[in-house]
């Protein structure tokens, strides 16, 4: 009788959830890094003009790369990418809005209420629970609300910001498990463009084909939207919607540190209080948080064009 194969042992949670959790604050930093590149742009274009060069950019260097056979793909999937798209739009158009008004850390603890609220709804224990409220007792002593004057423009962009980063984290996920590689993120971005043009164009102004705009413009969009939507798609084809939510909480306390390293902007003790009340929430819910299985896009496979040999190839799924 021969004896059976001893199987491999089962990944741990916190193992499998390291890559994504690693990924995850990557696209914060992105984010943050890119957002503040946007705000030197604001002397010389609109809000919304910035917003949709960035997206353009973004746009024509993710079309270029993925050249995505729209024909073969899935309609519920571009349906979903469609619906990326309009979320995307309305996150960065708010978002842009809200940081000509506001300071970015205060613009990025409002939106965290987004994720906040996909990390409540989603959960299905009530200890789950804890962790969003730990997250946002942290945002709290982080950004200290109560002692800013209050902006209400700036806070109703914020808020709509937040309402765009809760469906785009709901979209992302459904987008990486319909679509197969980065096609799905670059169809998104198109629409995003589009979107955001069909708003910025009343105000057309001649220094959006400035070589400094686009060329900043384009640098901008490789750190925001191109690689946060790489390394959250990663992400979430690996972690809840919930936990990838509550992880989001880490961006305040990314804000922070870039401000500090950058802008020589130092926090107090509370500050520091509110950044590790977050970390711990984030990795919390992390390590609850992963998915028991990795969906697979649907459809039929894509070849995807190859890399030249003298770029390496992205560590993420293509």
């Amino acid at each position: 009788m021969t004896a059976a194969a001893p199987t491999a042992p089962a990944a741990s949670p916190a193992r499998t959830a390291a890559p994504a959790m690693a990924a995850t604050v990557c696209a914060m930093v992105s984010v943050q890094t890119g957002a503040s590149l946007a705000v030197p742009l604001f002397d010389r274009m609109s809000p919304a003009g910035t917003a949709w060069l960035r997206l353009s950019c973004a746009a024509v260097l993710l079309l270029v790369w993925t050249r995505p056979r729209i024909r073969r793909l899935p309609r519920r999937g571009l349906v979903a990418a469609a619906a990326l798209g309009c979320a995307s739009a309305v996150m960065t158009l708010c978002s842009f809005e809200a940081i000509d008004r506001l300071p970015l850390g205060t613009v990025s603890a409002v939106e965290f209420t987004g994720p906040l609220l996909v990390a409540v709804v989603g959960s299905r224990r009530r200890t789950d629970l804890v962790w969003p409220l730990l997250a946002l007792a942290g945002v709290l002593l982080l950004t200290r609300p109560w002692e800013a004057s209050a902006d209400w423009a700036g806070i109703g962009y914020a808020l709509g910001a937040a309402a765009g980063l809760g469906g785009y984290i709901v979209l992302t996920q459904r987008v990486g498990d319909r679509l197969p590689g980065q096609q799905g993120v670059a169809l998104s971005t198109v629409v995003a463009a589009l979107c955001t043009g069909a708003v910025a164009v009343g105000g057309a102004e001649a220094d959006w084909w400035s070589p400094h705009v686009l060329a900043v413009s384009a640098l901008a969009a490789v750190l925001l939207p191109i690689a946060p939507h790489v390394l959250e798609l990663f992400a979430l084809r690996r972690l809840t919607a919930s936990a990838f939510g509550t992880l989001m909480s880490l961006e305040p306390a990314v804000a922070t540190g870039i401000g500090f390293l950058l802008l020589a902007q130092s926090p107090d003790a509370g500050q520091l209080a509110g950044v590790v009340l977050v970390c711990v929430a984030g990795t919390a819910a992390c390590r609850s948080g992963t998915r028991s299985d990795t969906p697979t896009a649907t459809g039929p496979a894509v070849s995807q064009p190859d890399m030249p040999r003298s770029s390496p190839r992205p560590s993420s799924e293509r």
